[in-house]
């Protein structure tokens, strides 16, 4: 049972690291040039959205946990280390909190990504922000697609999550 839900952590951490690189990759090459007035050249770029770019970044950091997370999984099995013996309270609880966090912070900051995307979409005309999505509409259609993997990523840590909660309480639960 217990190598099963490692496989199954091991999977989701990659599909998770696989999304974020995908939410990085999509979000931060995404640019589209348009001539906007008489010779005017405007260019949309992920920096033009702080919560595109903090997004972009988040990301980034989050694939880079989840791979080194990963990669710490197998180089216990390299070893021949069962997760028992390798998982104290101290660790668990570091796993727990970590994954906790990672999954917290991509979800908020897809979140303010969305959030500023769609007033990119609607526009403000209390503010006398004007849309832009009919502007730039492949740059829009594309970070559409970057957030839908950002969200796709936070699912999967949030499953990841789970597993890392259920090995911990489990760790509270063994008769010793």
């Amino acid at each position: 049972m217990e190598s099963r839900t490692g496989v199954v952590e091991s999977l989701l951490r990659i599909l998770s690291a696989v999304a974020a690189v995908a939410t990085a990759c999509v979000v931060g090459f995404n640019r589209q040039t348009k001539t906007i007035f008489f010779g005017y050249v405007k260019t949309a770029t992920v920096k033009d959205l702080k919560a595109l770019w903090i997004l972009m970044i988040v990301a980034s950091v989050s694939a880079g946990y989840h791979l080194l997370q990963l990669s710490r999984y197998m180089i216990s099995a390299w070893l021949g280390k069962t997760s028992k013996d390798c998982c104290n309270k101290f660790a668990a609880w570091a796993c727990y909190v970590l994954d906790q966090g990672v999954m917290y912070v991509m979800f908020a900051s897809t979140c303010a990504g969305t959030q500023a995307s769609l007033l990119a979409v609607t526009g403000e005309s209390d503010l006398q922000w004007q849309k832009l999505c009919n502007i730039y509409t492949r740059f829009c259609i594309q970070i559409g697609g970057g957030l839908f993997c950002g969200l796709v990523a936070s699912l999967m840590m949030s499953l990841v999550s789970l597993i890392s909660a259920n090995r911990l309480f489990k760790l509270y639960l063994c008769k010793r």
